[in-house]
């Protein structure tokens, strides 16, 4: 998300270095510039209105400290208007109370709302040990409660069976009555949507909310609908009391307009974004963090979160005991490192969240995407056990053999294998005294040019 916001603002923000001091007159074009890349992310005219204003009015006249170079100044200015356009912090569910914590779901239909009861289910089972009911009040759509009943399944949480021809209002009230008799903390109603906001259907789901009387009311909302996402959102708003957003297909939104104008326009915090198709795919949306992302600053806080769950640290260990043990680096392990990756949503979603990561041309970004490291995988896959344990016997015929099996071309097993023994030798440098820095200098050298040079760290 925000890769088009990212890239203009980057080269807007660059032109306004170099000045002693910051006045109306040098920042003029900067702050005409900035409205456009907001205008063309498809924000609200009145967000982009409110943003230029506040930022103008806090940076004209500002002096400049030894330390900070006008563009320093100016970008934090955006960078804190940016948080306060989206919220300023993350705002956890509200969860305490008598258990079960009624959460009720609400949105257009195709917004992605039933993957995300499941998402947000698997999300308090992991992440706040909480004992989950999930229960479908859509009685339109047959398929949406097998649906849940499939993800509540996959997720491992409770499903209570619903029927198209029951109540909404019987359905919910029978899930919360059955969540009570076994002690479950948090109860998630799905219902139905529609494929737009209709009178019949804002006066069904205003009886059932008035009956279940929820403590949370998330309204679901796809992000690539950009500023009709804070429209849509406002007219729920009306007829609900939303207390927050859920904002979802970001992956695939390259401008980020309802992020930007969603809590400008409803007053509502968006309390999670969906960042893919994969039902762990549901992160907690920190303004301070996406403002980060936005200015090309990387969200190093949610990378390191990310580690720390998915990451099998059990793995980790074992494979660096044995690179510390001298019994080497072999291609199970390197398939072993190629899976962890995918868990954490592949090379591309860990390098987003790092700094600098924007400017990478898209070249390089094109041999790190998802299908790089699914060709990866099918190549180490179709190796014999012992061609994975020594892969220098892996000669002419046998290259053959697994171009074969992979589906892939000889020339694409020969760059696995150079990649592979780039890794080995990282690996053994190390062990021994300096061995962090040591490989440190042989990523470099397996980076592209200026990926960790210039303001980058010197090794």
């Amino acid at each position: 998300m925000f890769e088009n916001l990212q890239e203009r603002l980057g080269k807007t923000l660059k032109n306004i270095s170099g000045r002693g001091r910051l006045t109306e007159e040098n920042i003029k074009d900067t702050l005409r510039e900035v409205r456009m890349a907001f205008l063309e992310a498809d924000v609200a005219l009145p967000v982009v209105r409110d943003f230029v204003k506040q930022v103008k009015e806090r940076a004209v006249g500002v002096e400049v400290t030894k330390s900070l170079s006008p563009g320093q100044v100016f970008v934090k200015i955006v960078r804190e208007e940016l948080e306060k356009a989206m919220g300023e912090a993350n705002e956890e569910l509200s969860l305490n109370a008598q258990p079960p914590a009624v959460v009720m779901m609400a949105g257009l239909q195709g917004a992605g709302k039933t993957t995300s009861v499941a998402k947000l289910a698997k999300f308090l089972k992991e992440r706040k040990k909480k004992s989950v009911l999930v229960v479908s009040a859509d009685v339109y759509r047959p398929a949406a409660i097998k649906q849940l009943e499939t993800l509540a399944a996959e997720v491992g949480v409770d499903f209570f069976p619903s029927d198209i021809s029951q109540k909404p209002v019987d359905i919910a009230t029978a899930a919360i009555s059955h969540a009570k008799k076994k002690f479950i903390d948090v109860v998630l109603v799905d219902t139905a949507g529609r494929l737009h906001v209709d009178s019949d259907m804002m006066d069904e789901i205003k009886n059932l909310h008035k009956a279940i009387n929820p403590i949370e009311t998330l309204f679901v909302v796809d992000a690539m609908t950009g500023q009709d996402a804070a429209n849509t959102a406002k007219a729920f708003d009306e007829a609900l009391p939303l207390t927050g957003v859920i904002l979802t297909k970001t992956d695939g939104d390259a401008r980020g307009g309802a992020a930007l104008s969603i809590r400008h326009i409803t007053g509502k915090p968006i309390k999670f974004m969906g960042v893919g198709e994969r039902i762990d795919a549901l992160e907690p949306f920190h303004p301070d963090r996406i403002a980060s992302r936005i200015l090309g600053m990387g969200d190093v806080l949610s990378l390191i979160e990310e580690v720390e769950m998915k990451v099998d640290k059990e793995q980790a260990a074992r494979v660096a005991e044995k690179v510390f043990k001298g019994a080497g680096f072999t291609l199970d392990d390197f398939a072993d490192q190629l899976k962890q990756m995918k868990n954490m949503g592949g090379m591309m979603s860990m390098l987003d969240k790092l700094p600098g990561m924007s400017n990478l041309p898209d070249a390089v970004k094109g041999q790190m995407g998802d299908k790089t490291f699914i060709q990866m995988e099918a190549i180490i896959s179709s190796m014999t056990k012992k061609e994975r344990a020594r892969p220098e016997i892996i000669k002419g015929s046998r290259k053959k053999r697994i171009a074969a099996g992979s589906g892939t071309q000889v020339q694409e097993i020969n760059k696995l294998l150079k990649q592979f023994t780039q890794m080995q030798k990282m690996m053994k440098k190390m062990k021994g005294k300096g061995g962090m820095t040591k490989m440190m200098r042989g990523m470099k050298g397996m980076l592209p040019p200026g990926m960790m040079g210039g303001g980058g760290p010197k090794f």
